[in-house]
């Protein structure tokens, strides 16, 4: 599923629409590039569908399968995710649940970015706990209160 998109500058769809359309008979989808915005990808209707059929078949089987026998996706883990080597045990329990509950809800609402947002959680505190003197500094006692954070700047 991750195969390389074609990639072109987004203007190319503007002063070529058909040509830059036609490249889908040659590829998954086309990334289009822009400056100033987060890029676009570009697919046809009927493959964004087998897709979206794909990824929620596979979402419910996996939820099923682990209901079944959680155990499981927890041994299966760090095999799909070399980076959950670096969490603790319990935690590496705590990410199989969620991971499962999650991967059932979005596939029931048709939307996986909560799994997204998941994996980049649980990504980050990997991290964080493959670095010892960062873990040292985000886990030892603060100093108290930092005062208020500034609210980001619209994206």
């Amino acid at each position: 599923m991750s195969m390389p998109l074609e990639s072109v500058p987004f203007s190319e769809l503007l002063r070529r629409p058909a040509e830059t359309a036609e490249r889908l008979s040659r590829t998954r989808a086309v990334r289009l590039r822009r400056r100033d915005a987060a890029d676009l990808v570009l697919m046809s209707a009927d493959r964004a569908d087998a897709e979206g059929e794909v990824v929620d078949l596979t979402a419910r089987l996996l939820a099923s399968v682990a209901r079944r026998d959680p155990a499981l996706v927890r041994e299966a883990l760090p095999t799909v995710l070399p980076w959950v080597r670096f969490l603790p045990p319990g935690d590496v329990e705590q990410m199989a649940g969620e991971f499962i509950a999650t991967a059932e809800a979005a596939a029931a609402v048709g939307n996986t970015a909560a799994m997204s947002q998941l994996l980049t959680e649980w990504r980050h505190t990997a991290e964080i706990h493959a670095d010892p003197d960062l873990h040292r500094v985000l886990a030892g006692p603060s100093s108290g209160d930092f005062g208020p954070v500034a609210r980001p700047a619209d994206e």
